[in-house]
């Protein structure tokens, strides 16, 4: 057979992530956490978080998936000592290494909809959309489109929105668009 018709081989680099994308797809979540946080100016503190889950005897994957992202944490899961989970909670790094992995390798997954959701919300936050009352309810409201097949949240929408709102009293003239002069 000629080189004409010799299929392109992958760097092993590559196949690690082709790899870890299959993986990805059956064992991993985006999540975007929405925490309680009186303290905080609204209320609630909202967190993307990408994870990776595996059973203890298979550590090797998770660990796979930390050298592929040169970030990342492995530990047991809260509740089940016999499951792992490999975490990036760091928005900078999500930004910087999640999104691109899956702007790349993860073009045909069914979880294609919950990372549009997912980057959208990342990049709110990244241009500190968050702290505007109005901007964190549609992140809220996208955070709450994601995983719908999967587990519930624990409050619910209104009661999160609710509490953004509570202590928020708008400027009228500042919604007009009028200049406040001060004396």
């Amino acid at each position: 057979m000629g080189a004409a018709n010799q299929q392109e081989r992958l760097s092993t680099h590559e196949q690690r992530c082709w790899f870890l994308a299959g993986l990805i797809e059956g064992e991993g979540s985006l999540c975007v956490s929405i925490k309680k946080h009186d303290p905080s100016r609204f209320g609630f503190l909202v967190d993307p978080e990408f994870f990776i889950y595996q059973h203890k005897n298979r550590r090797g994957l998770l660990e796979l998936a930390g050298s592929v992202f040169d970030a990342g944490r492995i530990a047991p899961k809260s509740g089940n000592e016999d499951v792992l989970v490999f975490s990036i909670v760091s928005r900078r790094l999500i930004e910087a290494r999640v999104i691109p992995f899956f702007e790349r390798y993860m073009a045909f997954s069914c979880k294609k909809r919950d990372f549009q959701l997912f980057r959208e919300i990342v990049e709110a936050i990244r241009d500190g959309k968050h702290n505007d009352p109005h901007e964190l309810i549609a992140i809220v409201r996208k955070a709450y489109q994601m995983n719908m097949e999967g587990k519930q949240r624990k409050r619910s929408i209104e009661e999160v929105i609710e509490r953004i709102l509570r202590d928020y009293t708008p400027n009228p003239r500042a919604q007009r668009g009028e200049d406040i002069v001060r004396s």
